[in-house]
């Protein structure tokens, strides 16, 4: 099925017979990636009484049990109710799930071969998505595509990111100057193919995730009125087939009254005519 769009006076076409999923698929009881040390998401058949929910056991029916923890569990979608007092749902957050979007491909540097800072203070063997080679990417498409959503993939990219245990190995996460950069263009949905924008042992900080969703450092008092409308949507994975550049973002989700849930990202190829 084929549609066409207008997008700040621009008319574009898409194709959405072909989707590009970039979401990584949770296979119960199987490899996965792992994060935090949490224990991996599981499913089993549903029993109460006589019944059981598993036609390979006798039952009439699959019904499955599941248990998982959305930040911790594979690609998921998160709001500022992600470290608000307030309970504030990604459900109600997000209003828009059709986005005009921008991937583009980063390559982290070590800390020590920038100039750029963090908070805490960043160490030796971080990798950084420093704010210069954020530009460096983002340059490479300035004819004012109006993007509301950024995806950010990681080099080198491969198929470990599905199944990484990322309490061996250290994932990257972003500048102070690269985040406030990412803030400053308006950026409304940010995808990124890591666990967190921010250093995985942080001290419970959070200053980039602050950043984005422009909440004081150190506050999590924040007004349910006045909270920001943006997302963060971690732990996908954009095959190297699916090139850089502009496409129609569908970022799906269950109705999770929670600050995450679960999502699968869908990309769909934007051309101008």
């Amino acid at each position: 099925m084929k549609i066409s769009c207008v997008i700040k006076n621009q008319n574009y076409s898409s194709d959405f017979g072909k989707p590009l999923d970039i979401s990584i698929p949770l296979k119960f009881n199987k490899k996965q990636l792992s994060v935090f040390g949490a224990p991996d998401a599981n499913a089993k058949p549903y029993q109460s009484g006589g019944f059981i929910g598993d036609t390979r056991m006798g039952g009439s029916v699959n019904c499955e049990e599941i248990q998982l923890i959305p930040h911790c569990n594979g690609t998921h979608t998160e709001c500022v109710g992600h470290i608000s007092l307030q309970r504030i749902s990604v459900n109600a957050t997000l209003k828009k799930f059709l986005i005009p979007s921008l991937l583009i491909s980063i390559k982290p540097v070590k800390a020590n071969k920038t100039n750029d800072t963090y908070t805490p203070l960043k160490n030796n063997e971080d990798l950084l998505i420093t704010e210069k080679e954020l530009l460096t990417a983002l340059k490479k498409f300035s004819d004012n595509f109006l993007y509301e959503a950024l995806i950010i993939r990681t080099l080198p990219n491969d198929s470990t990111k599905i199944t990484k245990n990322y309490q061996k190995i250290s994932p990257p996460f972003f500048s102070t100057e690269a985040m406030q950069k990412i803030s400053a263009t308006g950026t409304h949905h940010l995808l990124v193919d890591f666990p967190t924008v921010d250093r995985l042992n942080d001290n419970g900080l959070l200053s980039n995730h602050r950043i984005f969703w422009n909440v004081k450092e150190g506050s999590s008092d924040i007004s349910t009125k006045k909270r920001s409308l943006k997302t963060i949507t971690e732990m996908i994975f954009a095959k190297p087939s699916i090139r850089d550049g502009y496409y129609l973002l569908n970022l799906m989700m269950p109705s999770f009254d929670s600050d995450a849930a679960p999502s699968k990202p869908v990309l769909y190829k934007i051309n101008k005519f």
